[in-house]
């Protein structure tokens, strides 16, 4: 076995300097310095993801175009693509794919992240990222009360809807094809699941 054999993923930054794991928090990941790495903080644990591939990004970049075109032009919300932080609780900071907030919710927009929860979050989910987008990401977006989970995996061409139920994310499925996600937060969407990856 190479490390060509080996898929890089999401791993817990322990060799960052700053504070200890399980202690970190906005004002000391806005103070890292740019070095070409992507973080996130669940919980006080300071995470490293690696960069995303060019099927994550065109996917990213289709979500985005199809979401901002729905929401943004009919004025019911904003839409932020990546990288945008967002700030869940003082030890939670996670960067989604992207970020939807409707019109009633717009005051935790703040001139550098968001506080707080958005109503819909979108996850491209890789070979590499999987496991933490459906753990550790998930639970936290749960806890905060984010309305809607997206994830999509590019590879199989699918997104699944996860809606929040008292609490706890409750799968409404997982459509490809011709299907159209059956959304609470963005109704009628009109995009089949297959134009988010052609």
């Amino acid at each position: 076995m190479t490390t060509l054999d080996i898929l890089p993923m999401v791993i817990p930054a322990d060799d960052v300097t700053g504070p200890v794991q399980g202690q970190w928090t906005y004002a000391a990941y806005a103070a890292l310095p740019d070095d070409g790495h992507r973080y996130e903080i669940i919980d006080g644990v300071l995470y490293m993801a690696p960069a995303p591939t060019l099927g994550h990004q065109a996917s990213n970049a289709r979500f985005a175009r199809y979401l901002l075109e729905y929401v943004e032009d009919a004025g019911l919300g904003r839409v932020f693509p990546a990288p945008v932080d967002v700030e869940l609780a003082p030890n939670v900071v996670l960067q989604p794919d992207v970020v939807v907030v409707l019109k009633a919710n717009l005051d935790i927009l703040m001139p550098e992240r968001i506080i707080g929860a958005p109503d819909l979050v979108v996850e491209i989910a890789s070979p590499g990222t999987a496991g933490y987008d459906r753990r550790q990401k998930q639970d936290a977006y749960a806890r905060a009360g984010v309305s809607e989970y997206w994830i999509a995996d590019p590879l199989a061409r699918t997104v699944e809807v996860l809606r929040l139920n008292e609490g706890a994310y409750r799968s409404l499925g997982v459509f490809t094809g011709q299907a159209q996600l059956p959304s609470a937060v963005v109704p009628g969407l009109p995009v089949p699941v297959e134009r988010f990856f052609a």
